[in-house]
């Protein structure tokens, strides 16, 4: 949806639920594999090992989870000299939660067991969510914003080192005047940009790269931070993800570069 300046606008829709649910991972509505309390147990160690699980729900139906079978229920059982043959046998209670409830209060759960079972609306099992789900989802989340941090802070070493406050001063927004520069930290990132597409202070940087192309990297990075700090609750876009990691590559070989020349 494009307002009227061209902009684009997200529709109202997409924040119509603001809590971040369960059911948002993938794998929360992934029916999972299950076996029955009668199945040998080595075809369940068959399934974990062939599918590379480390919880095995133990179900009757859809809806109704006798337990689960993990690697420690297994191995408790033998170190206790157990002759265990089927499934019931190194069940152990299972863990569940609603599809509708919120991400964080599933965090506890899958710290201690390591997974979670999730129930949908219609009472079905509808996926399980394991401590390697949690981790990558939270990176998901949190990478961006870690990115743009290191973005920010390469770029603000380079030029707190090169530039004096009178020069920072005189990037500043001309129509924001009660503002007071005293520092890089008082600048905004288009004003970094302000600052470093002047030809003669590019210059100042002291290194051989293309001011054109470094540019349209700041900008095309301000973009990405917009969308960002906007909250959207389907994330950016991959290509903007690898865009923030390729950039902050490349500030990081400058930075190495430059201490190596210090």
């Amino acid at each position: 949806m494009k307002s009227g300046r061209g902009e684009e606008k997200v529709s109202p829709s997409a924040y119509a639920d603001p809590i971040y649910r369960i059911s948002k991972l993938a794998s929360s509505a992934r029916k999972p594999l299950s076996v029955s309390p009668d199945t040998k147990l080595e075809e369940a160690v068959t399934h974990m090992l062939t599918n590379d699980f480390s919880q095995l729900p133990v179900m009757t139906s859809g809806r109704d989870v006798k337990g689960v079978i993990t690697w420690t229920s297994i191995g408790s059982r033998l170190a206790m000299g157990k002759n265990c043959s089927v499934a019931r046998e190194v069940m152990e209670q299972h863990h569940e939660i609603r599809s509708d409830a919120s991400l964080f209060s599933a965090i506890s759960i899958i710290a201690e067991h390591q997974y979670v079972l999730v129930r949908g609306h219609d009472q079905k099992i509808t996926g399980i969510v394991t401590a390697s789900d949690l981790s990558l989802q939270f990176q998901q989340l949190a990478e961006p914003f870690l990115l743009l941090g290191e973005i920010e802070n390469h770029v603000r070493r380079v030029i707190s080192q090169r530039f004096t406050p009178t020069e920072l001063e005189s990037a500043k927004d001309p129509t924001d005047s009660k503002r007071v520069v005293t520092s890089v930290a008082d600048l905004t990132y288009g004003e970094y940009i302000r600052l470093l597409e002047n030809p003669e202070r590019w210059d100042k940087l002291n290194i051989t790269v293309d001011r054109k192309t470094c540019i349209e990297k700041f900008e095309n990075v301000r973009r990405i931070r917009n969308d960002v700090m906007h909250f959207d609750p389907d994330g950016i876009p991959e290509k903007d993800l690898t865009t923030l990691r390729e950039f902050a590559r490349f500030l990081q070989r400058l930075h190495i570069i430059d201490v190596i020349n210090v």
